[in-house]
Formats: C-alpha cells, sequence, structure tokens
C-alpha cells in the first residue's frame, strides 16, 4: 500500500475502493466548478461511477502504468493527484490533479505535487513530468509554474470539454533541472 506523507496533516495514499464514497461526495460537491476544467464528470455520475474509475487505477498501478493517489488532509479527502500515465520508454509521466473547493489556498496541492516529483525522480528515476492545464484555468496552472516547470507551449485545442475544444499549456520538468532546483 502506497502511502506518502507530506506533512503532519497531508498524505497521498493510493486509491483504494472504499474511499469511493468520500470521493464522489466531491465530486458532486463541485461538480459545476470541475466540470469547467475536467473532460470525465459526465461519466461519473454515481457512486458506481467512482468505484469503477478506482478499479481501473488500481490495474493501472499493478501494471506499473500510472498511479492515482487520494489527498488526504487531516485524515479527509481533499482531492486527487497522480500520474496519468508512465511512459518507462521515454522516462517521463504526467501529473493531473484536482482539488475540493474547500481546500484551496492551503499550499495542498502544491505540496502534492512535489511529493509526486520527488517520488518520479528519486524513485522511478524518471526523465521529465508533465503537468498539461487549460489556458484559462489561472489556479492549476500557478502549481507548475511554483514548482518551477518550464512552459513548453501552447496545445491548441487539445481536449473535448463537453460543447467545445480548449487549448492547454504544456509544462515540463527534467531531472536535471529538479536535482538542481
Amino acid at each position: 500500500m502506497l502511502r506518502l506523507a507530506i506533512n503532519a496533516e497531508t498524505e497521498l495514499r493510493l486509491l483504494e475502493e472504499r474511499y469511493a464514497p468520500e470521493l464522489f461526495a466531491l465530486i458532486e460537491q463541485d461538480r459545476r466548478r470541475l466540470r469547467t476544467w475536467l473532460p470525465w464528470l459526465d461519466q461519473t455520475i454515481s457512486i458506481q461511477d467512482e468505484i469503477n474509475f478506482i478499479r481501473h487505477a488500481e490495474q493501472q498501478y499493478a501494471r506499473s502504468q500510472g498511479l492515482t493517489c487520494a489527498i488526504l488532509y487531516q485524515g479527509k479527502i481533499a482531492g486527487s493527484i497522480g500520474y496519468n500515465t508512465i511512459d518507462w520508454q521515454n522516462r517521463k509521466t504526467e501529473i493531473g490533479y484536482w482539488l475540493a473547493s474547500n481546500h484551496e489556498g492551503k499550499g495542498l496541492m502544491t505540496q502534492s505535487c512535489n511529493e509526486l516529483l520527488q517520488f518520479a525522480f528519486s524513485v522511478l528515476e524518471l526523465n521529465k513530468v508533465e503537468i498539461r492545464c487549460a489556458v484559462g484555468n489561472t489556479r492549476s496552472r500557478a502549481i507548475p509554474q511554483r514548482l518551477n516547470f518550464t512552459q513548453e507551449g501552447v496545445i491548441r485545442q487539445a481536449e473535448w470539454l463537453y460543447d467545445h475544444y480548449t487549448d492547454l499549456i504544456l509544462y515540463g520538468l527534467l531531472a536535471s533541472e529538479w536535482r538542481y532546483a
């Protein structure tokens, strides 16, 4: 069972089915806000949908192809973060994340990303970590900017969000930059 302690109040834990009701409640609480930026909300309309996602994430982790964690703050789930996929041939991954609105502004996501960077570069020995954020999502974009990622470009119309395409900004951080950061 993977568990990464960030500080006395915050930790990352590998997703488990028992987290489904709490995760789904957070999604329901912030559905409208999350739907502005994330493409999977219309496919997550029940606790069973969340269980199915967790099962998929567990299989992905078992095959060393990804990693999805719950962010626990003071013992309660605050959001989710993980490596969407791990590209072993090119030794890189992409971090994806979301956070409940009542937990914003506490530094939880920056700290969680920082922990996954440490794990990616020190434990998995990857060469590159990427983060993609919608151009208009300033809160999400602030995370890679705080962590000294390089903005590598804009991927035009990269993601279909329900009724329109959105452009994504690609951020990247190399292991050599992390070691000297």
